[in-house]
């Protein structure tokens, strides 16, 4: 039943189309279509890298202006660090060399002050000769004025002399010995007066 159904309508359906109309088909025209179809398919990528290269060579040699700025402001900063760095190691070789030569005055400083605390070996010298003169003229003195020793007096006087002729104590001694002859002549001089008087008075006798 239902088939018989689907029959009728389709037998309506062909008799409301009407016959089928005639198709013309222009061959040419679907070749020449096909054959822009193939061109362009073949052209198209070629001539989009074609594009690229020139775009691509076009940026490589002409810059913008905003371009050539940024490479002039990289330039000139690159220099202004070289200048920079420039004078920052001159200024660190500067410090150097001036700490350097700071730190050798300091040390010839410290070495002038140690030779100045070491004694001169000649003036130490000096020192211990007069020092031994005077023990001489001293150890004189005692035995010719207090132990009444006049010969061992007078050789300690003449070795000062002649040991240490430029020291002020050989001056002493020479003075010293100057004395002990004055005081001879003088008690020499006492027993011939009393010899002489002796012998007056025996002979008015």
């Amino acid at each position: 039943m239902t088939q018989d159904r689907l029959g009728k309508l389709l037998k309506d359906a062909d008799r409301a189309a009407g016959p089928p109309a005639q198709v013309h088909v222009n061959l040419a025209g679907l070749r020449r279509r096909a054959h822009r179809r193939t061109f362009v398919r073949l052209v198209s990528p070629l001539a989009a890298a074609v594009l690229l290269l020139a775009l691509g060579l076009w940026n490589r040699t002409v810059k913008t202006p905003d371009q050539n700025d940024e490479q002039q402001k990289i330039a000139s900063l690159q220099a202004q660090v070289k200048q920079l760095q420039a004078r920052t190691d001159a200024a660190v070789n500067l410090i150097q060399q001036v700490l350097e030569d700071e730190a050798r005055r300091q040390r010839l400083d410290e070495l002038e002050a140690q030779l100045a605390s070491i004694p001169d070996p000649l003036e130490e010298l000096q020192k211990q000769v007069d020092k031994t003169a005077y023990v001489l003229v001293y150890q004189a003195d005692r035995l010719y004025r207090e132990l009444n020793q006049t010969d061992s007096a007078i050789e300690n006087y003449n070795r000062v002399i002649e040991l240490f002729p430029q020291n002020r104590w050989a001056k002493v001694a020479r003075q010293r010995l100057e004395e002990i002859e004055n005081a001879k002549s003088d008690k020499s001089d006492s027993k011939g007066d009393l010899r002489w008087k002796m012998q007056n008075a025996s002979s008015s006798c």
